[in-house]
Parts: structure tokens; C-alpha cells; sequence
């Protein structure tokens, strides 16, 4: 009876203890998943009226029109400049590009870039043991110091620059008289590229791949596809399938690569636990005629600080945080990125300031208010343009391009632009007037004074070339030394 008995407990205490194991690993497991994988897919130079479910009639983007169903779409949200790489920096530091020195877009060898003493999100989520990549167009900085692997980055595939930037480039002039354009893998470089309808399927491939190899682990891809920025480049298969011609064939080749990554999800289980995030870092490149997209109906493209050069889709879907069908009216621009998701994934923000707020109380249903009461449209080498207060839009006195008007090709060459000026500060109610067809300076005096202080106050903090103002939070760009 007493060898029985010991030999019970022998049993129950081997079967507790294995219990304790179990419990041990599923925790482990448990806490293994809880921080949500991350995939934010950026196109370039895609207008706001690109996607079916932000009014397209002649471009089918089915699976895009999906992923806003499934979660939140973005009415009034703006890429924080009208321009490649400084819209790009703004994403991956969440700050204004002028606070850390990156205006315009840079060219092939250029001395500047990311500075590395910034802080990126890729960095911030490593720290949470995220495991990151990009496959697609980088443009903050082609010299080895500024590569994205100097950033946070474990994995890359992709450009480092625009696709333009190359000799075959439809030219005008001599400005497009740049150096072959080389597909890189990591720091090396895998070939010069003469014909990029590949592109885009490799890209989605290769973010895919890394998906399936790095599901056990929280992970980030970035997705920056260098499409539908000028030259244009669709696979065989799906040239004349739209109605907007080779620009919409493009865009629903961007549609079918997001439609393989939620795919994915699905089928590795992933989706729950996901975040998906769809935007363009600029407005449509307008001169392109036929080539370019389509602002809908806001006024001028890329270029300019009209609403049509950064007001552009967004989207995002989480969820297990996220109802579906969330519209979004609330403004909100390119530096939240990094305080959102690095909100989501519990990781903390950068030592040095940032200038996004954390959108997750807009997403999640706790606000409807935008985090911002003034948004800062900046341009070309560090000039102040434009503030929007609230439902009103001011822009101080500058010069601008446009076409005023004039149709561009349908052949992928570009036509010049004309040159405009602002002689005096123009205001718009956007609320009323989303077409800015309308300046009520005049009429609202008060409200012209109020916003030039607020002008006056960021030009202090930021800089303004425009009235010759060096800001005192400026922090050096990125150079090359050497």
C-alpha cells in the first residue's frame, strides 16, 4: 500500500511538473506573439483619387477597397511634404523633414542624407525584438553610410533612389542625364536595371518570402514600392486591363501585390495579429499627362503645397484594435507613423524630439479629434508655404508651380510647368471650400493674423528661407564626409 502510494505521488508530482513546462513554454509562446507584426506599403506619386474606394471609376483596385472595409480610411490625411525624400524621412523619424535637415529628393551620389544618429521606427522595434525589412525604393541616401541597413533595417531589396534617375528616363533637357540605376540586395548590387516590369512582383515576392521565414517573430516590412512614379512599368499580363490606360494597369498591379500579402496573412494565420498600413508619399507628378494620377478633386499635384500635392490615400487595418469601415475625417500627416505603430508595439518613441502625435485614440475609437491643431507644409530647401489650422488652410507669400490648366502627354514625357506666385497670404475654409477655389482673406482678417503668428512661431523653431530664418531645434542631415 505504501509503495502504491509513493508511487502515485511519484506520478502526480512528474505530471505537475510537466504541467509547469507546458505552461512555461505556452506563456513563452504567448508573450512571443502579442506584439503585432507590422507591414506599412508606401507607392510614389500616387493621387488621391487612384483608389476605387476613394472615388477611381476607371482603375479596379479590389483588394484595396477590401483592406479599408476591414479597417480605417483617412479622409484628410496629408504625406507630410510633396516630395520623395522628405516625405520618406518624415515616416521613419516622425519628424517634420525640416527639423532634421532632409528637403527635396536626392539624387544619385549626393554627399547628404539620413543622418544616423536619428532615430528610425525599424530601430525602435528592434529594441522590441522585431525582426525588419524594406523591399522597395529608399531615397535617403545612397552612400554606404545612409544605406537602410545603417537605419535598422536586416533585410533590403530594392532602389536607392527613384527609377527616374537613370539614363533611359524620357528626358528634358539634360536634367534627367544620371548614372545607371542598380537593383541592390543588402549593400551589394545585383544588376543595373534596363526594364523594371519585374519590379513590383519582386518586390512582393521577396516581402512575402520574408513573411513566411519570420512568422514565428514579430516582424516589420516595408513595403516603398518605387510604382507608379515616372517611368511607368507594369507586368505583360496586366498591360490594357484598366480604363485610365498604362497608369491604371500600374496601380492594379499594386493592388494585386497587396491583395498576395493579405493572402498571405490568411493563409500563415497572421492577419489578427497584423497591422497593414496602404499610403503615397506624394500627390500625382501632374506634368506627366497621361502618366501621372489624379488628385480627385483637389487642386495641383506633386510639387506644390496645394492640398492635390499631400492630401492622399491612407489606410490602415488592425484588426483586433480597429473596427471596420472606419472613416476617418480628422486630419493627420506622415510624422504619426512612428508614434502610432511604435504605440501599437509598445516600443518606446526616440530620446530627441519628435513632432507626430500617436493616432491610436482616432483608430480606436477614443477620439475624433486630430492629436494636431496645426499641420506645417514645408518645401524645397526648408521654405514655409502653407499652415492648416484647424478647418483653415493660409499660405504665406511664395512662388509655385502649375500647368494653369493645360493637359500634359499621354506619351510619358513631361510638359514645363508655369510659375506662379502668392503675392499676398491666401486663406480657404477647407471645410466649405476642399477645392481651395475660394480665398476669404479678406473676409476673415482675424483669422489671417492668428494663423501668421502660428507661422511666425514654427518659422522660430523650424526655419524659414523664405524670411532668411536659421530654426533653433534644426538637427544636422546625414553627410557624407569623405
Amino acid at each position: 500500500m505504501l509503495k502504491f502510494e509513493f508511487g502515485k505521488a511519484k506520478i502526480m508530482k512528474k505530471a505537475f511538473q510537466l504541467l509547469v513546462i507546458v505552461f512555461f513554454f505556452s506563456c513563452n509562446h504567448q508573450e512571443k506573439n502579442t506584439s503585432p507584426n507590422i507591414i506599412f506599403i508606401l507607392t510614389d506619386d500616387q493621387g488621391y483619387g487612384d483608389l476605387g474606394v476613394y472615388g477611381a471609376k476607371d482603375i479596379q483596385t479590389p483588394y484595396l477597397d477590401q483592406l479599408a472595409a476591414e479597417g480605417a480610411r483617412f479622409t484628410s490625411y496629408y504625406a507630410t511634404q510633396p516630395v520623395c525624400s522628405a516625405s520618406r524621412a518624415s515616416i521613419l523619424t516622425g519628424c517634420y523633414p525640416d527639423r532634421i535637415g532632409i528637403h527635396n529628393a536626392y539624387s544619385p551620389g549626393s554627399k547628404l542624407g539620413l543622418n544616423p544618429e536619428e532615430t528610425t521606427l525599424p530601430e525602435l522595434l528592434k529594441a522590441k525584438g522585431y525582426i525588419t525589412g524594406i523591399f522597395g525604393k529608399w531615397h535617403l541616401g545612397d552612400a554606404p553610410e545612409f544605406q537602410p541597413r545603417k537605419h535598422g533595417f536586416d533585410e533590403y531589396y530594392g532602389i536607392l533612389y527613384s527609377n527616374d534617375m537613370w539614363p533611359q528616363h524620357p528626358q528634358q533637357g539634360e536634367w534627367f542625364n544620371f548614372p545607371d540605376i542598380y537593383l541592390y540586395e543588402n549593400e551589394t548590387p545585383l544588376k543595373v536595371l534596363k526594364d523594371q516590369a519585374f519590379l513590383t512582383a519582386a518586390l512582393t515576392d521577396k516581402a512575402i518570402d520574408f513573411i513566411r521565414r519570420n512568422k514565428e517573430n514579430p516582424f516589420f516590412v516595408y513595403l516603398p514600392h518605387p510604382q507608379p512614379h515616372v517611368p511607368l512599368f507594369a507586368a505583360d499580363s496586366l498591360k490594357g486591363t484598366q480604363k485610365r490606360g498604362l497608369y491604371g494597369d500600374v496601380i492594379h498591379e499594386i493592388d494585386a501585390s497587396v491583395g498576395r500579402i493579405l493572402t498571405t496573412l490568411e493563409e500563415e494565420g497572421l492577419k489578427e495579429n497584423t497591422i497593414v498600413v496602404f499610403t503615397s508619399d506624394n500627390g500625382p507628378w501632374l506634368s506627366y499627362g497621361g502618366h501621372s494620377g489624379s488628385a480627385g478633386i483637389f487642386r495641383e499635384g506633386k510639387g506644390t503645397n496645394w492640398e492635390g500635392g499631400h492630401r492622399v490615400p491612407s489606410i490602415i487595418r488592425f484588426p483586433s484594435k480597429i473596427l471596420p469601415n472606419k472613416l476617418i475625417e480628422a486630419p493627420a500627416m506622415g510624422i504619426d507613423w512612428l508614434p502610432t505603430l511604435a504605440g501599437f508595439a509598445q516600443a518606446d518613441l526616440p530620446e530627441k524630439k519628435i513632432d507626430g502625435a500617436s493616432l491610436i485614440p482616432l483608430l480606436t475609437g477614443k477620439s475624433n479629434n486630430s492629436p494636431h491643431e496645426n499641420f506645417f507644409f514645408y518645401y524645397r530647401t526648408n521654405e514655409l508655404h502653407a499652415v492648416r489650422h484647424h478647418d483653415w488652410k493660409l499660405y504665406v507669400p511664395h512662388t509655385y508651380r502649375s500647368l494653369n490648366g493645360r493637359s500634359g502627354t499621354n506619351n510619358g514625357f513631361p510638359v514645363p510647368y508655369d510659375m506662379n506666385e502668392i503675392e499676398s497670404a491666401a486663406l480657404y475654409n477647407l471645410s466649405t471650400d476642399p477645392k481651395e477655389e475660394t480665398d476669404v482673406a479678406t473676409q476673415f482678417p482675424e483669422m489671417v493674423k492668428k494663423i501668421t503668428k502660428i507661422a511666425d512661431s514654427v518659422r522660430l523653431v523650424l526655419g524659414d528661407q523664405l524670411k532668411g530664418i536659421k530654426g533653433s531645434e534644426v538637427r544636422p542631415v546625414g553627410r557624407v564626409l569623405n
